[in-house]
């Protein structure tokens, strides 16, 4: 480690940061069998992560550079909010696996939620042992666990009829205070610049639906949807029911017509899976839920997601 420097990338490494993400995450799937490329879009189309992340909270990463040659090892977003911080994307160069990139990465984060004196939280596979580990003896505790699950969504979709959908519309920007307070209450954060910043939707990729609760005071539940060559993703969404997190994903598959939609679901919220699978959806992959820190449980139906990777 000796010739690394760890500092925070610039706009000027916004093309080697997409061919990073792109090349780690393709090689390590590809090595364990995975079917087709994680990422087959073009590797340019990779630099939306940094775009988003750069948008939402501009220098909020760490990456890793060889001292001798300026090349990128390894990168890293994470996400201060009021409540908490999260953890977001991490990648590291193939040839610089097993080198300890990720662990100093790792590490720096969490010092910086501790000096913030905030929960620091990931989602992140199950499958790689290697990163669970490094988590794992860095502090992370799992607390959830979810299926990954992929819907086919015809061109002629339109939403499954189920109880609930007629509460479900587009989300306004007044509706920033309610979708806050229902995360604070579902999740125990809030993060009202995510909110703002997909439901303005500048760069034209997002989608945000709300649900009205059953007494007309105010709102049950919100879901964030991306559509983009790099992710196609139904998430972050949370909702005080299952049953509200159903028509909002019924709703929310329009946005996918003719192609598919990836969304990580809690395992133990089975009215949600079964209805998923009755829907066509197939398991691809699992994930972990870990927070470094406190952490008192939901208290309702929690989806993350990997971009905005916020939660």
């Amino acid at each position: 480690m000796t010739k690394v420097e760890l500092r925070s990338m610039t706009p000027e490494n916004r093309a080697e940061y997409a061919t990073l993400v792109h090349s780690s995450f393709n090689a390590w799937y590809s090595a364990r069998g995975w079917p087709r490329d994680y990422f087959s879009c073009a590797e340019t189309d990779v630099g939306i992560f940094y775009d988003v992340y750069e948008d939402l909270t501009p220098g909020c990463n760490i990456a890793a550079f060889d001292r001798d040659s300026g090349r990128l090892l390894g990168a890293c977003f994470y996400h201060p909010r009021p409540h908490h911080m999260s953890f977001g994307i991490m990648s590291v160069h193939p040839a610089s696996f097993g080198q300890g990139v990720g662990k100093a990465m790792t590490h720096h984060i969490i010092e910086l939620a501790q000096e913030r004196s905030t929960p620091l939280r990931l989602v992140g596979s199950s499958l790689n042992i290697d990163s669970f580990s490094l988590y794992n003896r860095a502090g992370f505790v799992p607390r959830d666990s979810y299926n990954d699950m992929v819907i086919p969504v015809p061109e002629t979709y339109d939403p499954h009829a189920t109880a609930g959908l007629d509460r479900v519309r587009e989300a306004r920007l007044d509706d920033i205070a309610e979708m806050a307070r229902v995360e604070k209450k579902v999740s125990g954060i809030t993060r009202e610049l995510d909110y703002d910043y997909v439901i303005r939707n500048e760069r034209g990729i997002f989608q945000t639906l709300v649900i009205a609760d059953e007494q007309g005071n105010g709102l049950s539940g919100f879901l964030i949807s991306v559509k983009h060559p790099a992710l196609e993703m139904i998430g972050p969404a949370v909702a005080s029911t299952e049953g509200d997190m159903r028509a909002l994903v019924s709703r929310g598959l329009k946005l996918y017509r003719g192609s598919a939609a990836l969304l990580v679901i809690p395992m133990q919220k089975r009215l949600l899976v079964e209805q998923v699978y009755e829907w066509g959806g197939r398991n691809v992959e699992t994930h972990l839920f870990q927070v470094h820190g406190d952490f008192y449980g939901f208290s309702g139906v929690n989806l993350p997601s990997f971009l905005p990777e916020t939660g």
